[in-house]
């Protein structure tokens, strides 16, 4: 699942998934907040998902408190974060808070198709 207050990114990760999508490698959900990945995950998802995709910033619950709540509620579900701010306090606080992955934008899409394919 993919998390992200920015509506553009479900259209750019589909373009760059296109492949892996046809192909059933993988399949992607879309959130547009945190709220809205928690409330999946307590009603649909749980079974499903493998890895959660989310933006550190966001308005209402931002990337941080939702991976708290995450690893507190889901622990063997991973968690990646991505920030447009490589900052070594929000990559230790990521850190911190369970984080599998830390990854800044511009996201290098092959490196995340790698990670992704071998979960």
């Amino acid at each position: 699942m993919v998390v992200d207050d920015e509506q553009d990114v479900q259209s750019l990760f589909m373009q760059k998934f296109k492949r892996e999508l046809k192909e059933n490698q993988i399949k992607l959900y879309f959130a547009f907040s945190a709220e809205e990945a928690l409330e999946f995950l307590e009603n649909k998802l749980t079974n499903c998902l493998n890895l959660i995709v989310t933006d550190i910033n966001m308005r209402g619950m931002n990337g941080l408190e939702m991976l708290k709540f995450i690893k507190r509620n889901y622990p063997n579900l991973k968690v990646f974060i991505i920030t447009a701010y490589d900052d070594v306090e929000n990559y230790l606080a990521a850190k911190e808070c369970g984080a599998d992955d830390y990854i800044t934008k511009p996201i290098e899409f092959d490196k995340l198709k790698t990670k992704l394919l071998n979960l």
